[in-house]
């Protein structure tokens, strides 16, 4: 099982687009620190947006300290793709791309990496429909006492929030999901027509 040409045509998106994302997601995928920022600052917005009335500096402080497990997190996991991917940044960043574009690496180092990144997003995702029902219960949970004990504007706004951010997660999981089982397949192949694809 290779690709699908469908797959692969919808990764690439419209002329003058897709070389546009590519540098952006490149750029993006060398500096985690700016993708911590930029969630940072997004959360921060977010929360104002609910909770009105606090500064800014605070509530980002706030958010900030709050994220440190999932940053330490998201680091540690980052070291180990950087390992399994040859050991630099620009080889993981660009192993993703691949990944993510649908492209199968030809070069015989390039496909063992490959194969050792995808098992191991793979091996780590093997309980996300666990963890997106627990996700789905924590934050309907959360939005049930907020109506209980907030003013209908906060517990509407969370409420929009919880189903837009628990779909979104379960729509990006799965897309994920083919995806790597996708490349592992076409990995799997044997001959140089399977490689080329």
């Amino acid at each position: 099982m290779t690709l699908s040409e469908s797959e692969r045509v919808q990764n690439t998106g419209p002329a003058g687009r897709a070389p546009t994302a590519r540098r952006a997601g490149r750029f993006l995928g060398r500096h985690l620190w700016l993708q911590v920022v930029l969630s940072l600052l997004a959360a921060s917005a977010l929360i104002m947006l609910l909770f009105p009335g606090r500064s800014f500096t605070s509530v980002l402080f706030r958010t900030a300290v709050t994220s440190l497990g999932a940053i330490a997190v998201l680091v540690a996991r980052r070291r180990r793709e950087k390992r399994a991917a040859g050991g630099s940044v620009d080889d993981l960043v660009s192993l993703d791309l691949r990944l993510r574009h649908g492209e199968v690496p030809e070069a015989p180092q390039e496909r063992r990496a490959m194969r050792d990144l995808v098992a191991q997003r793979l091996h780590r995702t093997r309980h996300r429909r666990a963890a997106l029902v627990l996700l789905g219960v924590l934050f309907g949970g959360l939005t049930v006492l907020l109506a209980l004990t907030g003013d209908a504007r906060q517990s509407i706004g969370f409420g929009v929030l919880t189903v837009v951010f628990v779909g979104w997660m379960a729509y990006q999981a799965n897309v994920q999901h083919r995806r790597l089982r996708a490349m592992r397949a076409a990995l799997a192949e044997d001959g140089p027509a399977g490689r080329g694809r």
